[in-house]
């Protein structure tokens, strides 16, 4: 019996194929699994992992229990830890514990202080309450400071009311002002009364305003407004320009759409041209690049 060889060629490559996929289909599969196995998810299936990559999945699980004990989360599992990883993870406990209990968080656990750390977490209380104090902020108790720091936080506070009532912000509290203090809050507002009037912001009171003021004022919002027509700005007021200043915007517009229509770039109305200018461009501009 003869054997055909292009059939044996074909039949031949058609397994060279198919093993192929299978061994595609099959390497993505364990590739999977190995994903699977080191993220902790099912399926998992150990018995189709090579020797090294149990290992390579062991020391990915270690790590992660490793990174939950430090992080203190629930799924740590104390008892997985090796030594050297036990006593880090008692430090950085430790650690942790004194970096709550200066910084006054709930977690704190005092008990667990050395003396000399407890020492150092009560003189960091003692600070945090006088800075409370001082800012007027958090949980002060005033009964827990001393006559003199009792007169800084005092004086703080009352330097703290003087800045408030001069910036217009913050808690301003006019009868705890001296003499002094009420006459520098008073130019203080005055001052920036004056700017926000001249400034076209809220808050302006212009019956507040000297003449000379007033004038400024005037003189700032025209500029203004000259300003935005320049620009075609909707908020300019052409009926607030004078003769001369309208003669020059409408000049500057003409050259403006001269120049557009001459180079074929930007908005051109030809009927605004004058018959010179017209003339000088031709009928079938076409707008181009500068």
């Amino acid at each position: 019996m003869k054997t055909n060889p292009r059939r044996c060629f074909w039949a031949q490559l058609a397994c060279v194929i198919l093993w192929s996929i299978l061994s595609l289909a099959q390497s993505s599969d364990l590739a999977q699994n190995l994903e699977a196995c080191k993220a902790g998810r099912e399926p998992c299936v150990r018995s189709k992992l090579s020797p090294s990559q149990i290992t390579e999945v062991d020391a990915t699980k270690r790590e992660h229990n490793v990174s939950n004990c430090r992080s203190g989360f629930e799924s740590c599992d104390r008892s997985k830890l090796s030594q050297p990883e036990a006593i880090a993870l008692a430090v950085a406990d430790h650690q942790r514990n004194v970096s709550d209990c200066k910084d006054g968080i709930a977690s704190c656990d005092p008990s667990r202080l050395t003396q000399s750390e407890a020492h150092e977490s009560s003189v960091a209380a003692h600070q945090r309450n006088i800075t409370d104090c001082e800012d007027g902020v958090g949980d002060c108790d005033h009964s827990k400071l001393n006559p003199s720091e009792a007169g800084a936080v005092d004086n703080a506070r009352r330097q703290l009311n003087v800045s408030d009532c001069k910036n217009g912000t913050g808690v301003c509290d006019l009868s705890k002002l001296t003499g002094p203090e009420t006459s520098a809050v008073t130019a203080a507002e005055h001052q920036r009364n004056k700017q926000n009037c001249e400034n076209g912001w809220n808050e302006c009171d212009r019956s507040k305003l000297t003449p000379l003021e007033s004038s400024q004022t005037v003189l700032a919002e025209h500029q203004r407004n000259i300003s935005a027509c320049k620009s075609g700005q909707e908020t300019c007021d052409y009926t607030k320009l004078t003769p001369p200043e309208a003669k020059m915007l409408a000049d500057a517009e003409q050259q403006r759409n001269y120049t557009a229509c001459r180079k074929g770039y930007g908005y051109c109305d030809r009927s605004r041209l004058t018959p010179s200018e017209a003339t000088a461009i031709p009928a079938d501009q076409k707008p181009v690049s500068r």
